[in-house]
C-alpha cells in the first residue's frame, strides 16, 4: 500500500470525529452515528484508491453508507480492503462515557476477512499471549496459560469482557478460576486493543460482539502483534446461508490470518470521548479543536499517537 494512505487514513477518523463530537451527552445516539458516517464516507471517497468497504454498517438495504461492498475512492490503483466502524460506541457517546471512537483498517484487496454483519466470538490477547490460547480450550486453561505466559498470578489476570446478560455465565466462571473482570458497557475493540499496551492492565478480552470490531481489532493487534481468534455467530439460517454465500464456514474458527491476512495493513483510530488508550475530542478558544489519534502500520511495526488541532466552524445541531 502507498505510504501516504497511512496519514489520510488519520484524516479519516479525525473528520469523523470532529462531526460527531457535538453529540457528545446529548442521548442522540443515531444522530451521532449518522454524523460520523457521513463524514467518514466523504473523505474515504476523496482518496487516492479503488476501495471496497468489505466489513462496514451493513447490508446495502440497511445502511445508506459504507455499506458492505461499497466503492469509495478516485478509482486509482491500489485497490483496497476498507474495515470501518465510523463510531464505536454510540451509547457511550450519547451518555457522555469513556472510550467512544471512530476507526477504519485498510490493506490491499482481499487482505481483510469480507464477513457478514452479525456476532462474532472472539479472543484477544496481546504480544506476550499470541501462540499460548485457544478460543476452543476450555475457559481456565485459556486464563492459566495467559498468566504463565504475563509471569502474573492467575488472580492478577484481567478479563475485559462486554457487560451483557449472554455473558453471565462466562463471567462467573472466570471469577470461579479466580481472575479479574473488567466490565465495559460497550465497544469491545478497544478491550481488544488494551491487551496489546501492558500499561492499561488488560490481558486478554473475551466474548462475543460485532464482527466489524472484530475486523478492525484483528487488523489493529496485527499491527502491535498480538493476537485475536473468532468464530461467526450466526442467529438464523439466512445468516447462515449469508456466510456460506461469503466464502466463510460459519463454525469455522477464524485466526488472525483468516481475518487480516499478510502484513500490509493500517489501522487508524481517533478518540471521540475520553478513555484509556485516546483522549477526546477537546474544544478550545477561536474555533480550535483537539483530537488525538493512533495510526499504525503492520509492515513497518510503526505505532504513532497523533494530535492535531483543527480549525473549525462551531455548528452545532
Amino acid at each position: 500500500m502507498k505510504r501516504e494512505l497511512v496519514l489520510e487514513m488519520v484524516r479519516v477518523t479525525e473528520a469523523a470525529a470532529v462531526n460527531c463530537a457535538p453529540w457528545i451527552g446529548r442521548g442522540k445516539k443515531l444522530e451521532a452515528d449518522e454524523a460520523a458516517t457521513s463524514a467518514m464516507r466523504t473523505l474515504l471517497d476523496t482518496l487516492p484508491m479503488e476501495g471496497t468497504v468489505v466489513i462496514g454498517e451493513g447490508e446495502m438495504d440497511a445502511a445508506p453508507m459504507l455499506y458492505i461492498g461499497e466503492r469509495l475512492g478516485t478509482g486509482a490503483p491500489p485497490g483496497i480492503d476498507i474495515a470501518v466502524d465510523p463510531l464505536e460506541g454510540t451509547n457511550i457517546l450519547a451518555c457522555g462515557a469513556w472510550n467512544a471512537l471512530c476507526a477504519v483498517a485498510a490493506g490491499p484487496a482481499g487482505t481483510l476477512l469480507h464477513a457478514p454483519d452479525m456476532y462474532m466470538e472472539k479472543l484477544a490477547v496481546g504480544p506476550l499471549c499470541r501462540g499460548r490460547v485457544d478460543i476452543r480450550h476450555p475457559l481456565a486453561e485459556n486464563l492459566h496459560a495467559v498468566a504463565q505466559a504475563t509471569s502474573k498470578d492467575v488472580s492478577e489476570v484481567v478479563v475485559a469482557i462486554l457487560e451483557r446478560p449472554r455473558h453471565e455465565q462466562i463471567i462467573h466462571q472466570i471469577r470461579q478460576v479466580g481472575a479479574r473482570v473488567k466490565l465495559l458497557s460497550d465497544g469491545d475493540l478497544v478491550g481488544a486493543l488494551s491487551t496489546a499496551f501492558e500499561q492499561l492492565g488488560v490481558d486478554i478480552l473475551l466474548g462475543t460482539g460485532g464482527s466489524p470490531e472484530g475486523v478492525l481489532a484483528a487488523a489493529g493487534l496485527r499491527c502491535l502483534g498480538g493476537d485475536l481468534q473468532g468464530r461467526l455467530m450466526p442467529d438464523t439460517e439466512e445468516q447462515k446461508q449469508r456466510c456460506w454465500a461469503m466464502g466463510i464456514d460459519p463454525d469455522r474458527i477464524l485466526s488472525i490470518d483468516d481475518l487480516v491476512s499478510g502484513d500490509d495493513v493500517i489501522f487508524a483510530a481517533t478518540g471521540v470521548t475520553d478513555g484509556e488508550l485516546l483522549h477526546g475530542v477537546k474544544y478550545a478558544a477561536s474555533n480550535r479543536v483537539r483530537t488525538h489519534s493512533l495510526v499504525m502500520r503492520a509492515k513497518t511495526g510503526t505505532i504513532r499517537f497523533i494530535e492535531t488541532i483543527h480549525m473549525v466552524s462551531r455548528t452545532f445541531h
